[in-house]
């Protein structure tokens, strides 16, 4: 997705790192909990071009059952390996529902 100045879109760099930091976050917990973004800070570094790749870091999720606040760290960067996008999202994992 592009936007009027030929740079990817604004938008779909959150997208990427939601999903990005979705799975990470998915990925770690057990199959009893699930999770929802709570909020999203993002910082835009440099006009984002061409392929982009997504890498996730998060909160070591400990073995809990109740509802609490993660947080997932995500970095996007272009196909020469700069970072152009960075976004902190806090997670909110609480018990899944019969």
């Amino acid at each position: 997705m592009r936007n009027h100045i030929g740079t990817v879109h604004a938008i779909a760099l959150c997208n990427m790192a939601e999903l990005a930091g979705g799975l990470a976050t998915d990925a770690a917990m057990p199959s009893t909990m699930r999770w929802i973004p709570k909020g999203m800070s993002v910082r835009y570094l440099r006009k984002a071009r061409g392929q982009m790749t997504a890498t996730a870091r998060i909160d070591p999720l400990v073995a809990r059952v109740d509802a609490h606040e993660s947080q997932a760290r995500i970095a996007i960067a272009d196909a020469a390996g700069e970072t152009v996008f960075e976004a902190d999202i806090a997670m909110w994992i609480s018990p899944r529902t019969s």
